[in-house]
């Protein structure tokens, strides 16, 4: 590599390390992206003169059809794709990422198999790795995928699964080290562990519930990450070293800390087969004591919330699937107006990836100093006047907190309940993706709001406009 080259991928680095130092803020994130964007597209053109060709040929050509098609596809899937749909697009991106930095190790694998320049232990390690991880990130990330979008909402388990899984993993991991220590130029043996990273990446996700699905796919993330790292090592380029290992430790430093916040370890999130929705509501039913749910209509829940000096919104999934998230910006502004001061309480783990709620507000642009994390705005609780509830469940779940037997209980969640009005808007009394009742429905203090959030807003607004 010349030291022009070189020079240039470390500016690459620092535009990559830039752009992640931007996204830590709603106000500067869209200018983060544009900056690694950039890094990106000079890390590419940089790439060319590594190939040591003295002139135009077949190679340059596949690189400019290649980055010129996947630049139209991503702009296409960026701009067409459904705010709801974030989270399938973000998975699907992901693992497109994944099966990539499998490919570049595979070939580059059987390259220098079948040449006579031989494979180092070294670069034999860094290639495997990059194949079993990118394949795994590649097949896991489609399933999350096919999950988020509906195509499989439930975990497929069985009896002895994770036994099968164990027995799949340790017939990889022996075939790393027959491969890297004893047989680095047997093809055979390299396609066979290829395909078993394709399979556990299915049979890791497959048991997965939809509840753990933003656990799942930061873990995944970091996973490409770490596949793209090694892929720099194998081809001595440094642009990638750098991108795969920040892609990776973010990954994995958003992984756990979003286990902490649901007060489990990531092996559970793995091989638990938590959040099934097939635990059919039962979970803390028992709690329940007779009790039933108390309606509330638009105009009594407008009259509520336009007397009070304190309210706090809580959106979850349910504000994303009906598209509310400007109309929720309107109640706010609205009720600001009459000098009612409002902020949101944002969980960790809501939605369907991480930062989803964030990503819906910041789209509708409600100012960012009014979104409180879930630690900064629990203590204050009991001051609310009203809390409202909008498409969230298991992270407002009392349940957590008062229900031993809940498989939830010990999760940090948003403590809705101590509000002094709760008004939650809600499709119907279904469960949530976690699969198991919520006691907060059943609150003395709550009122339950039902509908669409979309035109339950709209009313909401109208009934404040008017009074």
């Amino acid at each position: 590599m010349s030291s022009f080259i070189a020079i240039i991928f470390i500016g690459v680095a620092v535009s990559f390390i830039l752009g992640i130092k931007l996204l830590g803020s709603p106000k500067t994130a869209r200018l983060g992206n544009l900056v690694a964007a950039c890094g990106m597209l000079v890390a590419l053109i940089a790439t060319v003169p590594l190939m040591r060709v003295e002139s135009w040929n077949l190679n340059c050509t596949l690189i400019v059809v290649g980055t010129l098609l996947g630049l139209g596809i991503g702009a296409v899937g960026a701009y067409s794709v459904k705010m709801t749909a974030m989270p399938q697009m973000v998975a699907l991106f992901n693992g497109v990422g994944g099966g990539a930095a499998a490919l570049v190790a595979s070939l580059e694998f059987l390259k220098r198999a079948n040449s006579f320049e031989g494979i180092t232990t070294f670069f034999a390690v860094t290639m495997l790795f990059a194949t079993l991880i990118g394949s795994l990130s590649f097949s896991g990330s489609l399933i999350a995928f096919a999950k988020l979008e509906g195509y499989l909402e439930k975990p497929h388990t069985f009896p002895g699964q994770n036994i099968l899984n164990g027995l799949i993993l340790a017939v990889i991991l022996g075939l790393c080290v027959y491969l890297g220590g004893w047989a680095t130029t047997n093809t055979t043996a390299f396609i066979v562990l290829f395909s078993l990273a394709l399979v556990f990446g299915v049979a890791m996700v497959m048991p997965i519930g939809g509840a753990d699905m933003p656990v799942v796919i930061s873990l995944l993330n970091s996973f490409t990450g770490l596949a793209v790292a090694a892929d720099g090592f194998t081809i001595n380029n440094l642009s990638m070293i750098v991108a795969g290992t920040l892609v990776g430790s973010s990954g994995t430093l958003l992984t756990l800390l979003m286990c902490k916040a649901m007060n489990r370890p990531v092996t559970n999130v793995l091989f638990g087969a938590f959040g099934s929705g097939g635990g059919g509501g039962k979970a803390g039913a028992s709690d329940l004591g007779g009790k039933t749910v108390k309606p509330i209509q638009a105009d009594e829940a407008a009259l509520l919330l336009g007397y009070a000096q304190q309210v706090v919104i809580v959106p979850g999934y349910g504000m994303a699937v009906a598209q509310a998230q400007h109309q929720v910006r309107e109640l706010s502004d609205e009720l600001g107006k009459r000098s009612v001061e409002v902020r949101f309480a944002i969980h960790p783990v809501a939605g369907r990836m991480p930062g989803h709620m964030n990503v819906l507000l910041a789209e509708a642009n409600v100012p960012y100093d009014q979104l409180c994390e879930m630690e900064a705005i629990n203590p204050t609780m009991d001051r609310v006047d009203v809390c409202l509830v909008i498409g969230a469940n298991d992270v407002v779940n009392p349940a957590a907190r008062e229900d031993k037997s809940s498989p939830i209980y010990g999760m940090p969640i948003i403590d809705a309940d101590r509000a002094k009005t709760v008004i939650v808007m809600k499709r119907s009394m279904a469960a949530g993706f976690a699969g198991i009742e919520n006691l907060l429905f059943y609150k003395d203090n709550t009122r339950m709001l039902f509908g669409d959030a979309k035109a339950s807003l709209q009313t909401l607004i109208a009934q404040l406009k008017a009074s």
